[in-house]
Order: structure tokens, then sequence, then C-alpha cells
């Protein structure tokens, strides 16, 4: 049991969830894909280890759902609707009823959440930074270690990725390289690359650790400096229906008070910002010493402009650094940054 855990309160708290729902099984809900079942696993563990009476509602096996954003792949997010289709249909289940909670990747989950849905409790953060896979031909050409990770590939270099944050940084340090869509859950991403779609592909290395892939791709580690993470890297959150209190009351017992900070700082800047997903933005906040540290990244997403700032505050004003950094950003960039038709 860690020790920031109140071991009687989350022993009331499940106390009086049952006498909510009586012996009503709890029905979690998450996206189909390998990680996501990864992650709702590591999730469910966790809630049972910090929650010994959840053998009374017999927590069911997840229910996996093909959310829209899972279902096209031939496009970017941008262009069908936005981060929320990792959610759209998972989030209905959840308001019709048919599941009590949700588990998903932080990241993919859209500022503001729908009404009635509430993100009542997130886990600590996994390793935040993104990593950059050689393909096979960079592999033989005798790719690895570097100072500089770019160094090794060579001018004129094909990328694959759909994140419009990594573009932009990308094509910042390097604008002779060339840019593909390249989408799917991990496992489809490394298949594409390995058939040789892309010369390399950018990751977040969260999802190599959940997937118990470190050892087995080969990767290069790019840190917050190089790479500026996208805001909820590596952060499980749990949505909820906001009438259901006494849940909630009790995830939130459960949940990780470090990842609760930075994740309200980076939503927080994401909020003020008010982007889209056609708007590169990154947003890594972490906890050094007594301070809450936030850095924020806005960018085109053909690298000609890039603005990164760093500020700090004490984590019990998460929200307001989050809010004034982004206010900071959004004044400081050209307006074009934001159009919605960035991509026309």
């Amino acid at each position: 049991m860690p020790a920031d855990h109140d071991v009687l309160t989350i022993a009331e708290l499940g106390r009086a969830l049952k006498a909510r729902r009586g012996m009503a099984p709890l029905r979690v809900g998450t996206r189909a894909s390998p990680l996501a079942l990864a992650q709702t696993e590591s999730f469910l563990a966790h809630l049972r280890a910090l929650c010994p009476f959840l053998r009374d509602f017999q927590v069911l096996k997840p229910e996996a759902f093909e959310t829209t954003g899972d279902a096209i792949q031939d496009r970017r997010l941008a262009e069908i609707g936005g981060k929320g289709l990792f959610a759209k249909e998972i989030h209905e289940a959840l308001l019709a009823g048919t599941i009590d909670l949700a588990v998903h990747s932080l990241k993919d989950l859209e500022t503001p959440l729908p009404e009635g849905i509430l993100l009542a409790c997130v886990l600590p953060r996994e390793d935040a930074r993104d990593v950059l896979v050689l393909g096979p031909r960079l592999r033989e050409a005798g790719g690895g270690e570097a100072a500089d990770p770019f160094a090794l590939l060579p001018q004129g270099a094909v990328i694959g990725t759909s994140s419009v944050r990594r573009q932009a940084q990308l094509l910042a340090r390097r604008p002779d390289l060339e840019v593909r869509l390249l989408r799917g859950n991990v496992g489809t991403r490394l298949a594409k690359l390995e058939r040789g779609e892309a010369d390399a592909t950018l990751l977040a290395r969260a999802g190599l650790v959940r997937l118990g892939l470190v050892g087995t791709v080969p990767h290069l580690v790019l840190g917050p400096e190089e790479m500026v993470p996208a805001a909820g890297q590596g952060i499980i959150g749990v949505t909820v229906r906001s009438e259901d209190h006494e849940l909630a009351a009790l995830l939130a017992a459960v949940e990780d008070r470090a990842a609760r900070a930075v994740a309200t700082a980076e939503r927080e800047m994401l909020a003020a910002l008010d982007g889209s997903c056609r708007t590169p933005i990154g947003g890594y906040a972490r906890i050094e010493g007594e301070a809450l540290v936030l850095t924020g990244l806005v960018a085109r997403a053909d690298g000609t402009f890039h603005l990164k700032r760093t500020e700090a505050a004490p984590p019990a004003e998460a929200a307001r650094l989050g809010r004034a950094l982004g206010e900071a950003l959004r004044e400081a960039a050209p307006p074009d940054i934001f159009a919605a038709d960035i991509f026309a």
C-alpha cells in the first residue's frame, strides 16, 4: 500500500460505493488496441491492490471498443474530427450506462470532456519521452547511438507519423526530411516501418514499456528538450459519469497526486491555447524539488515557426500555471498557428 493512500478513507469510500451499488459488478471499457488493453489491466491491478474489497463487486473483463479514430487510418485525426474520436464510442457507452468507467491514454482525451463525463483518476506517469525508431534500411546502414539522434537520418529521409506535433519539431531541426502519414496502433506502425513505408517513425516510449517491447524494438530516446512530448503522454486516465459520485470519490482517493498535478497543468495549458489536432502543441510538466515545472510548445506544422517556453509554480497552483503559460504562448504566437484551415 503506497504511503500517500489512506487505507481507512479508501475502505470508507468502498462501503459507500457498496451501499449505492449493492453487488452489481463494475463494468470497464477501453479501446480494442493491445496497448489500451494492457493499460486497462495495469489500472485494474492497481485498483485491486489498493481496494481488496472490490472482489465483492466482481470487476468484469473490460469491454473493448473500436473507436472512430481506430477505424479510419488513411487520414489525419484533424481531418475526421480530432482526438476525441479515440473516446467517442466509449463515452457514449459510459453515458448510456452500459459501462461504469473507462480507461484511456490521457493524451487521447479531448479538452474539455463531454458534458456528464469526469476525469476521476490518473495513474503514475510512465516515461513521457518520444523515441525514434529506425527502419531496416537505416539500421542496416549502421544507425545506432548518437549524441544527436536526428543526425542518423540521411538527407531527405522519409519519416512516418500522423502527429503534427512531432512533424513540426522534426522539420524545425531538419527541414530536409520528408514527412508522410503513418497511422495505426503501435504494432501496425512498426509493421509498416518494417515493410519500408518509411525510413523511420516516432513513438511514445510509454507504449513500448507497457507492451513489453523496450528490449525488442531498437529505438533512440528523445529527451524533452529535443522533442517536447504531447500533453498527457505516458499517463493513464480513467473517466466516469459525473453523477456517479461514490465511484468518482473512490477513484480520486487511489490516484497518483503527482500525476494529477502534471496532468492538470498540461491540460489547462491546452485549454488556454484552444488548439486542435491541427495545431502542433507540446506540453510537458514535471515536479522538480518543491516546484512544478511546465514546458509548452506551439509551432507551425512545416517547422517554420517554433516557440517554446518554461514556467514554474508550486504543484498546488497547477491549473493557474497551465493557463498562464498557455495564454502567454498564444499571445506570442502568430494568429495563423491556430487557424482551422492550416492543412487546407
